[in-house]
């Protein structure tokens, strides 16, 4: 929508008959031109959008004489600059590619984060792909968080797209994370089975929310691969794929990923933290403080192995992704004598 064309704020509309039952978001997006279903839902979210002076959800079904108002909605902006920023690309075809995303890189364009993108870096490399999940997400068909490294499948048309996406809903895919947490586990696997819904006080954040109207079920199982004095390392297998839900889980049993700023309370981890006690003893009795060397400074969470059917042949292939060097030198640290 061009600035021309923006109406002006507040729009107040009453439901007629002939539009009952309709969903909320649809009949907006309907009703006020040049704006998408996302971009209502995104307003909603906000608390833009009231019935009556009350606030409502996307899925609400109108009713004759209904007065709802609308603050404002943000205008979408146009899909993301190509930018030539360099990928690890694990695998690519016609259908799809499979990249291993780097630490501190946006998947795609968001509030702060509108360049620098993987979506911007896939638009440079491949040029076409899917336009399903809208203009500012073109292939992208789940997501990492900004600080987690690891496998990430890209659809570069829409009907890999929807095929890759029925995979993810129907939770036929196959998710293995590695995780460095604090804190060592009795059992060697575990089952982690907690509703997770929006946190109560931090708007960027989640919580595991039994009872809470907008809480979705949310089931993850972990494996410990190896222990150390104050450390583990666990292998995580997500059965759903809820926003942060890894994070959360862990650290409601104790065992927050380390450097995970938002549930583990850490900002950054030195060698001396991560050596054994023993060894870091050694170290400062040859002269050398490891307490000034900073290994890891983002969540140690890695997308280590995702197995999909391809959606073009049916294929079930499986994709591994290397481990970041942070999350290396970590291991490396813990692993000393």
């Amino acid at each position: 929508m061009t600035d021309a064309a923006q109406p002006e704020w507040p729009q107040v509309l009453v439901v007629d008959e002939t539009a009952a039952g309709k969903r909320l978001d649809a009949y907006l997006a309907a009703q006020l031109d040049g704006y998408s279903r996302v971009a209502v839902q995104r307003a909603i979210g906000a608390g833009q959008v009231t019935v009556d002076g009350h606030d409502v959800k996307p899925s609400m079904h109108v009713e004759p004489g209904w007065t709802i108002r609308v603050a404002g909605i943000e205008t979408v902006r146009p899909g993301p600059e190509p930018e030539e920023i360099p990928l690890d690309i694990l695998y690519e075809d016609d259908w799809m590619a499979v990249v291993n995303k780097p630490a501190g890189m946006v998947v795609h364009p968001a509030k702060g984060h509108w360049s620098g993108t993987l979506a911007s870096a896939l638009a440079f490399r491949f040029g076409q792909l899917s336009t399903t999940g809208g203009p500012q997400r073109p292939g992208i068909v789940h997501r990492l968080d900004r600080d987690t490294t690891g496998v990430i499948a890209v659809a570069r048309n829409d009907r890999s797209h929807e095929a890759l996406a029925a995979q993810f809903k129907e939770r036929t895919t196959e998710k293995e994370y590695w995780a460095i947490v604090r804190g060592v586990p009795d059992r060697d696997a575990d089952v982690i089975d907690r509703p997770i819904g929006p946190h109560p006080k931090l708007r960027e954040a989640m919580a595991i929310r039994p009872g809470h109207p907008d809480a979705r079920e949310a089931l993850t199982t972990f494996q410990v691969m190896e222990r150390f004095e104050r450390f583990s390392l666990l292998k995580v297998l997500p059965k759903t794929g809820r926003t942060h839900q890894i994070r959360v889980h862990l650290a409601s049993i104790g065992l927050p990923i380390l450097c995970d700023k938002l549930y583990g309370g850490s900002l950054r981890v030195n060698r001396g933290e991560l050596l054994p006690k023993m060894a870091a003893y050694n170290e400062r009795r040859e002269g050398k403080d490891p307490s000034d060397a900073v290994i890891l400074e983002r969540q140690a969470l890695h997308a280590r192995r995702l197995s999909i059917n391809h959606p073009g042949t049916g294929e079930r292939m499986t994709f591994e992704a290397p481990l970041a060097k942070d999350f290396e030198q970590a291991l490396e640290c813990l692993r000393s004598a």
